[in-house]
């Protein structure tokens, strides 16, 4: 199947807020790539691909436009979209009413679901809205459920195992192609086996980043589940250092978490602080360990752990160590 080309863009539309369904059945799926300026709250959708799948992966239609950021598109060199080429796209307002008919009553489908459902949230809510989405599933996770034996989390392993061929990497078209053709035997294999979807509850996303303060008295969270970070109290033990492979976790140690999750991201946090060790917001010489199930992706965290070399290990190993986290020598 070939790439379409953007969609012919037309004069600003005012936006109606999508209305929320509760009960409904999902429809289908909606296989989605966006284009970033960079991975940072403030950052902003340049470009977008969705393929709409019926509840048994067969496509049944596609959809691709460009977004201009009204910024510096970012890293030109990874998705080639430069502010020449984005000039004259339509803003997210005014791409947000069709983009919400292309997601409405669908599962989401995402490389790394969690990143794309961030940046499309947030977009949404910039524009006084809320995406149109409860449920989606990070393929990242499906095939470590379906034990596909992939060398790593990237898309084109993904591709290549199921002998899909990418043609434009880092397109949103493409990706998203490439992604509802490896995706619909996916499916197949979690039905066949008995393999439970790894559906992740989507909450509107509403911290836009210092810089894009969210609008006082905007509906686009209202009456939305939106989890308020949980504070806990300090880690009571001092890092004892970097995690040791074939060695246990040690009360104290310092653990970053990053990209989407199996197990719910807040009750990763609560064993693990339960346990006596540190919850991390960020990545530094001082990290013991970083937890992510993609250790090659591009995310801030996952690109420091290899700058200053923390020891990084996925979600399920986590989990094995999570049993026996020996006391810290000070205790």
């Amino acid at each position: 199947m070939q790439p379409i080309q953007p969609e012919t863009y037309g004069a600003p539309r005012t936006v109606p807020v999508p209305a929320q369904r509760t009960a409904a059945p999902a429809e289908g799926f909606a296989v989605v790539d966006v284009e970033t300026t960079g991975l940072g709250r403030s950052d902003r959708v340049i470009s977008a691909g969705v393929y709409q799948l019926d509840p048994d992966g067969e496509v049944t239609d596609h959809w691709y436009t460009l977004v201009d950021p009204q910024r510096d598109p970012g890293p030109v060199w990874i998705h080639g979209l430069t502010a020449e080429l984005l000039s004259g796209a339509p803003t997210f307002p005014q791409i947000a009413e069709e983009f919400a008919d292309r997601l409405h009553g669908r599962v989401l489908v995402a490389h790394n679901a969690l990143f794309d459902w961030n940046m499309i949230s947030r977009e949404f809510s910039r524009a006084g809205l809320r995406a149109p989405v409860e449920q989606r599933i990070c393929t990242m996770v499906l095939s470590r459920d379906l034990r596909l034996p992939l060398p790593n989390g990237k898309l084109s392993s993904l591709a290549a195992h199921f002998g899909v061929r990418q043609q434009h990497a880092h397109n949103a078209l493409d990706d998203a192609r490439v992604l509802a053709e490896a995706f619909r035997p996916s499916l197949h294999l979690a039905r066949q086996g008995g393999v439970p979807l790894p559906l992740q509850a989507c909450v509107a996303v509403t911290d836009l980043g210092e810089d894009e303060p969210a609008t006082p008295g905007r509906a686009s969270w209202t009456g939305a589940a939106y989890r308020q970070a949980k504070k806990r109290p300090p880690c009571p033990y001092p890092n004892p250092g970097r995690w040791e492979d074939g060695k246990p976790l040690v009360q104290g140690m310092r653990v970053a978490f990053t990209g989407d999750t199996a197990t719910d991201r807040e009750l990763l946090e609560d064993r693990a602080a339960e346990a006596g060790l540190h919850i991390a917001g960020s990545v530094s010489r001082l990290t013991s360990l970083l937890v992510t199930n993609e250790p090659n992706s591009w995310s801030g965290k996952a690109r420091r752990a290899r700058e200053v070399g923390t020891p990084v290990v996925g979600e399920d190993a986590f989990l094995q160590l999570l049993r026996e986290v020996a006391p810290h020598p000070g205790a």
